[in-house]
């Protein structure tokens, strides 16, 4: 399955998928209030916080990845099943729902993201909660060859950082102890992946501009971000350039600036 796709493919088959609301905010914005206020009918709402991440802490980073026990006891909780066909959204161009969409396909689940997101879903709203009775979703292992810990981030052939590039260059750290960047990083900003009315750019777009980057097929390749949220933005995009498989870093710079002993870098090297 391809992991992007658009309202008219949803549309199509909306019967024969689940759709999940993963709609989060930094600022303290609550996702379940933006979904109580209108969602794509059926639509399940997945806690960011509660569901898709383990207990934060300054060794772990602020967005863990959960035990995969824990992972598929939310998914259970939820209504979703093991064998769901997924389609995720957020208000942020999969800035959010591609977590959500990594961890699935990463343990072998269809899933893919709604395209443009719900402002790209032209049907109506709903503000009811659909009852689903829990089901059975069977845990799986995260497959050690898409993560990446620190030593492993430390020596990849190519790093990619997710993150804004005034983040990146050290500009302006809104939540996180150190500004800067992994030594070694590029900056490819997950919102590029995108174009101006927030849709992904096709494959071959997507191809050129990593590659640009430095990223190269069959390369290995480590992609961070604050938290490991956004990095599956661009983990997706790779995976549609048809440069997978990368790693995830899940602390990512959460994780790497709270530990002294690292060495950051600032400005565009």
């Amino acid at each position: 399955m391809d992991p992007v796709v658009d309202a008219a493919w949803l549309s199509e088959h909306r019967d024969a998928v689940t759709v999940c609301d993963v709609r989060w905010y930094l600022d303290g914005r609550s996702g379940a209030d933006a979904y109580a206020r209108g969602h794509i009918p059926g639509a399940v709402f997945v806690d960011l916080d509660a569901d898709l991440c383990a207990t934060p802490s300054p060794a772990a980073g602020r967005h863990p990845l959960p035990a995969s026990d824990a992972f598929a006891a939310a998914m259970s909780r939820r209504g979703v099943a093991g064998d769901d066909v997924v389609v995720a959204y957020d208000d942020a161009s999969g800035a959010n729902a591609a977590r959500l969409v990594w961890m699935l396909r990463a343990t072998g689940h269809d899933a893919a993201l709604l395209d443009g997101g719900i402002a790209a879903w032209h049907g109506p709203l709903e503000t009811t909660t659909p009852t689903r009775a829990a089901t059975r979703f069977d845990p799986v292992p995260w497959p050690a060859a898409l993560l990446a810990d620190p030593v492993a981030t430390a020596s990849a052939a190519v790093l990619v950082d997710a993150r804004a590039p005034e983040r990146y260059r050290g500009e302006h750290e809104p939540v996180d102890p150190r500004a800067g960047h992994i030594p070694g990083a590029v900056n490819v900003p997950f919102s590029g992946n995108l174009d101006a009315a927030g849709r992904f750019l096709p494959p071959d777009a997507l191809r050129a501009r990593f590659e640009a980057a430095g990223v190269h097929a069959g390369a290995d390749t480590v992609v961070y971000c604050g938290s490991g949220v956004t990095a599956c933005h661009d983990l997706l995009a790779l995976e549609r350039a048809g440069l997978g498989p990368a790693r995830l870093y899940p602390g990512s710079w959460s994780q790497w600036s709270a530990d002294p002993s690292r060495p950051v870098a600032n400005g565009d090297g």
